[in-house]
């Protein structure tokens, strides 16, 4: 144990967290397949719980109780947020995807007692050139932040490298949404924001197992949320990109626990 809700995993939790990790990287190149014009965001799902519950594991968003709300427990397996909505999308059957359309599809599970979570955002068809270079930014700075997350480093490190990436680009940081520790809960302390100041916030320290995920708006970076009391959109309506992956806090490098192979071979 570390600072007050902060844990720090062995290397069997870690292992565990990994295989937890894998099985969403499998479960978004699958629902890559199924992507195109036409489809609707309930059948993503649909094909998502599916694919987790065949493999031995619970869905980790559905009927998710958000401790900060008292919005009804989250309905679908997959959070997809499409163009200027940023996290947090509810699947449906009525939001049918357009070519042209960017959905970012985040997914959690929980396997052997620990959790995995990780988020890749995807062009429908043919997207333009701006939404592509904000695709592009966004999981650059995924990785930016990724190659600070290292013992000695801090919190503030991971998030200036994501701001001063995105911003270098013209992009905004949405603020209010965050990364997260990772382990026997889906969501664990510390807090890891996308912006920030270098040596600032929590010193790291090896084993400290956490989720860095940029939100990147294209336009400005304020949000607010829909109706149905989950879906976060970008107020000025321009697009939205998210990235996100596990990674665990080691000496001179950190480790990616989480996977894009699925989806990019």
């Amino acid at each position: 144990m570390g600072s007050v809700g902060i844990t720090y995993k062995t290397n069997e939790e870690i292992e565990l967290i990994r295989i937890s990790a894998t099985l969403v990287g499998k479960t978004l190149g699958e629902v890559k397949k199924h992507i195109r014009p036409g489809v609707s965001t309930l059948e993503l799902d649909r094909i998502a719980e599916e694919f987790i519950r065949d493999h031995g594991a619970i869905p980790a968003f559905k009927n998710y109780q958000s401790p900060k709300t008292d919005t009804i427990p989250f309905p679908g397996t997959l959070c997809t947020s499409v163009n200027e909505e940023v996290v947090h999308g509810m699947p449906s059957a009525k939001k049918i995807l357009k070519g042209g359309d960017i959905i970012s599809v985040d997914c959690g599970v929980l396997l052997n007692g620990y959790f995995g979570d990780s988020a890749y955002t995807f062009p429908v068809g043919e997207i333009s050139s701006k939404k592509r270079r904000l695709l592009e930014v966004t999981k650059a700075s995924l990785y930016k932040g990724i190659r600070k997350a290292v013992a000695g480093n801090t919190i503030g490190d991971i998030s200036n490298a994501i701001q001063t990436h995105a911003e270098l680009y013209g992009y905004s940081i949405v603020r209010e949404m965050v990364g997260h520790g990772v382990g026997k809960n889906l969501h664990e302390e510390p807090e890891v924001p996308n912006y920030g100041r270098k040596r600032s916030g929590l010193r790291l320290r090896e084993g400290l197992v956490i989720a860095i995920e940029p939100m990147i708006n294209m336009g400005r970076r304020y949000i607010a949320t829909s109706s149905d009391g989950w879906t976060i959109f970008a107020t000025d309506r321009l697009p939205s990109a998210h990235f996100e992956h596990c990674i665990v806090v080691r000496r001179g490098k950190a480790e990616i626990l989480s996977t894009f192979e699925y989806i990019e071979n």
